[in-house]
C-alpha cells in the first residue's frame, strides 16, 4: 500500500493536527498541493471528519516530529502487518458488468479445452458459479445453442499467466492421484512461453511424398515407361466409327 487508507480524511487530520506544509501532506495523501490548501481554507471535504494516521498504525509521532522539522522531507507510511497481502483477491473473481455476457462463453471453452479444471478453478478464472459451470458441462443451459466458446483471456476475463497457473495445478494433481495424461496433457504442463519455444508437433500429411508416382496396377518402373510414352492428343478426339457396327447388329 503506497497511500494511507482514507486519504482525504488523513489529510484533514495532518492540516488540523500537525504543522506539515502542504506539498508534504499532499505527498504522503496522494492528493495535489492546491488541494491540501483548499482542505485548510475550507473549501474542499467540508464536514469530512479527520482519520487519525498514528491510532490508525498509519504513521509514528517520530515520523510527524522529523518532516516538521525538515520542510524537504516525504513522510514514510508504516508497515502495517494487518495490511499485508490485503490486495490479493480472495474468492471469485469480480467481473465488470460489461463483460459478465461473455462468461458463458469462457465457461464452455475452459470446459472444452481443459476438462482437467475444477469446477472451482473455473469459478476464480472468470468469476461464476457452480451450477453454472455444471450447466454448461452437461449442455443443460437455457442458452447453450447460440453459446460459442471463446478464450477468456481474448475476453478479457483473466491474464494467461492465471490460466497457466490453473492447468499446470490440475495436472500436477492429476499426477500425483496416478491419473494417466495424455501427450497433449503433458503439453499443458508448460507455460505459454515455453510452449511457444518448443518443436511443433508431427502434422499427418494432406499428401504422402512418392506415392502419387505409383498406381494401383503396376511398379514405378511401369509408371515411369508409361509416362515416357508420348500421347497423341489428336487420337484421343479421333473416335472409331460405330455407325456401320450399329447397322451389322440392327440387320437380321
Amino acid at each position: 500500500m503506497n497511500k494511507p487508507i482514507m486519504a482525504k480524511a488523513t489529510a484533514v487530520w495532518l492540516v488540523d493536527n500537525t504543522t506539515l506544509n502542504f506539498r508534504q501532506i499532499g505527498v504522503f495523501c496522494g492528493l495535489h498541493e492546491l488541494e491540501v490548501q483548499g482542505i485548510a481554507d475550507g473549501d474542499v471535504a467540508a464536514g469530512v471528519k479527520g482519520f487519525d494516521p498514528i491510532t490508525n498504525n498509519q504513521l509514528t509521532q517520530e515520523e510527524i516530529t522529523r518532516a516538521e522539522a525538515d520542510p524537504s522531507y516525504d513522510l514514510k507510511l508504516k508497515f502495517n502487518p494487518s495490511a499485508a497481502g490485503e490486495e490479493k483477491r480472495r474468492g471469485p473473481r469480480y467481473t465488470p458488468l460489461s463483460k459478465r455476457q461473455d462468461r458463458p462463453a469462457s465457461i464452455l471453452w475452459l470446459v472444452k479445452f481443459h476438462p482437467e479444471l475444477s469446477d472451482g478453478q473455473i469459478s476464480k478464472l472468470v468469476g461464476t458459479t457452480k451450477p453454472t459451470i455444471q450447466s454448461l458441462r452437461d449442455r443443460s443451459h437455457w442458452n447453450i445453442s447460440n453459446i460459442q466458446p471463446i478464450d477468456p483471456v481474448a475476453l478479457g476475463l483473466c491474464k494467461q499467466s492465471e490460466l497457466d497457473a490453473a492447468v499446470q495445478k490440475a495436472n500436477a494433481k492429476k499426477a500425483k492421484d496416478g491419473e494417466v495424461m495424455s501427450d497433449e496433457e503433458r503439453r499443458k504442463l508448460v507455460s505459454t512461453e515455453q510452449s511457444l519455444g518448443m518443436d511443433p508437433e508431427p502434422k499427418i500429411p494432406s499428401a504422402i511424398s512418392g506415392l502419387e508416382t505409383f498406381s494401383l496396377g503396376g511398379s514405378e518402373d511401369e509408371t515411369e515407361e508409361k509416362d515416357e510414352t508420348p500421347v497423341d492428343a489428336d487420337s484421343l478426339f479421333n473416335l472409331p466409327d460405330t455407325d456401320d457396327e450399329g447397322d451389322d447388329d440392327t440387320q437380321p
